[in-house]
């Protein structure tokens, strides 16, 4: 069964439940299946490492994973527009797998979480998008052939899934977030499939 990599740094939660909802919509493609991974925190200053396994959720992503799956979904929350510090600084680690061509070829999509409406959700997923394609990955996005991108009144863009946790921090998505996560999976999974048909 082929896997695709759902990476990503939840602080709150809500990036977590969009990777779970993006692993159901990989899982709905025949013969595909999701390998879920976090990347660890990082701090300003160093005084401990961080546990080599994590308390609880999804394993601490290894650069074998990388190579073993055969597509990636990359997940943050949103800090400023930009993504979160320890998807970047996993990301500024990979030279030898850019190098090597490690992800060159492979489908790719992004996914974020904001707490306001407008607090940087598309430029969060485009800045995502810039080092996939130094790696030559492909990038897939939500087509507008989705209904439920012109309908959407919370999170979910063409550049890739969104959550709006809002005022009140809420990590759960909505309807229309959760099934457009699961479109983006179906998406990514299906074009992977795609490509390694003979």
């Amino acid at each position: 069964m082929a896997e695709i990599l759902v990476l990503y740094y939840s602080r709150g939660g809500s990036v977590a439940r969009l990777a779970r909802q993006i692993a159901r919509g990989i899982g709905e493609v025949p013969g595909m299946s999701a390998r879920l991974r976090t990347v660890p925190p990082v701090a300003a200053v160093t005084q401990t490492s961080s546990p080599p396994v994590p308390e609880d959720g999804a394993p601490y992503v290894e650069i074998a994973d990388l190579a073993e799956c055969d597509g990636i979904v990359l997940g943050s929350p949103t800090r400023f527009g930009n993504m979160a510090a320890p998807v970047k600084h996993f990301l500024d680690g990979l030279g030898a797998e850019w190098v090597n061509g490690t992800l060159a070829g492979k489908p790719a999509a992004v996914f974020t979480s904001t707490a306001s409406m407008h607090g940087g959700q598309e430029s969060t997923l485009l800045s995502m998008q810039v080092p996939l394609l130094h790696h030559g990955c492909l990038i897939v996005g939500i087509p507008f052939t989705e209904p439920a991108l012109s309908h959407t009144t919370t999170g979910g863009t063409p550049y890739g899934a969104s959550h709006v946790a809002g005022a009140q921090d809420d990590p759960q998505p909505s309807d229309d977030e959760a099934h457009l996560a699961r479109v983006l999976g179906r998406r990514v999974a299906d074009i992977a499939r795609r490509l390694a048909a003979p």
